[in-house]
């Protein structure tokens, strides 16, 4: 594959059918304050529960797909229950986080086939429905279990508005899930080649495009140009939006986007947070892949997408 000229990023399309945000469930935010509503839901035996537990939900896997285990409200564990919402077919779905059970056979055994799995595992091969189901259960999870009291005055916060929000028992103030927004970008410069760095903390020959969080008061694309110039040196512009996804691991929403390299495009990384980076022609990037030079991040990440949208068709060598 020649290497293309260099792009126009005012055309960059938009992704779509990133792995974590797909979704085919109506949140049915309208029923979380309806207790009659709630109580005749969890009552119905064709409600579908999905029990999540520290980042993880059991999962059927089987002819390179997958799909989630759900359990009747009368099987459901005790624990903190959620509503998740309602399909097509007028099916509703509740998370709880609770325990998983235990794979070995048993009368309270998981399912025949199943075994607890993450996002970054299921995630790629699960449904539209089920995709959203995870990773809406997860991202809930992981905001139930560090919110446990109030920011303001210290005292226990309680489960409202069917899993939810939290509301402060003492003073009454409520609180909502968490979301800590981050850019996640891929720099091309004039001839078209793709910044690719290491983390410091990852093995050797794992790279991915620049990331970092969005600072108060900072939009995103001024977050863009700061991290790549403290992590990398390199000065951008033409900072154009291609996608976003959830990344609840455990509370980001990621926020994709393509940018160009500007001046000088000598790199200089910081060496904390980055250990190594370089440019990438689609020639390079594809014979560094083959030789298992370097390893791209997985393919349910916005990051591989982002690569591949910029390569110009699918590529391996993931995590």
């Amino acid at each position: 594959m020649s290497a293309a000229g260099p792009s126009e990023l005012s055309d960059v399309p938009e992704l779509r059918n990133l792995a974590l945000s797909r979704s085919e469930v109506d949140r049915a935010t309208v029923r979380r304050g309806d207790d009659e509503w709630l109580a005749a839901a969890w009552a119905d035996p064709r409600t579908r529960v999905l029990v999540v537990n520290d980042g993880q939900t059991l999962v059927r896997f089987g002819d390179g797909a997958a799909e989630l285990v759900f359990v009747p409200p009368a099987q459901a564990p005790d624990g903190i229950r959620f509503l998740q919402g309602i399909d097509a077919g007028g099916v509703v779905y509740f998370g709880v986080i609770a325990p998983l059970p235990p794979t070995e056979s048993g009368d309270h055994a998981a399912p025949s086939g199943a075994r607890p799995a993450s996002l970054r595992e299921a995630g790629p091969l699960l449904s539209d429905r089920d995709a959203g189901l995870m990773t809406h259960a997860v991202a809930l999870a992981n905001w139930h279990a560090v919110h446990g009291h109030c920011p303001r005055c210290g005292a226990v916060t309680e489960p409202v508005q069917s899993g939810s929000a939290r509301r402060c028992v003492a003073d009454g103030s409520e609180h909502f899930p968490r979301l800590d927004p981050a850019v996640i970008m891929l720099v091309t410069d004039r001839d078209d080649r793709c910044l690719l760095a290491r983390n410091a903390q990852w093995p050797e020959r794992r790279v991915s495009i620049l990331a970092g969080f969005v600072e108060p008061g900072e939009s995103a694309e001024q977050a863009v140009a700061r991290e790549v110039h403290e992590e990398t040196g390199i000065t951008v512009d033409a900072v154009r939006y291609v996608a976003s996804q959830p990344w609840p691991m455990p509370h980001s929403l990621m926020l994709g986007f393509r940018a160009r390299a500007t001046g000088n495009l000598e790199i200089t990384v910081d060496s904390e947070e980055i250990a190594e980076a370089y440019w990438f022609s689609r020639d390079e990037l594809r014979e560094a892949i083959a030789s298992g030079e370097i390893k791209l991040p997985s393919r349910v990440s916005i990051a591989h997408r982002i690569i591949e949208s910029w390569y110009g068709t699918s590529l391996g060598g993931a995590w």
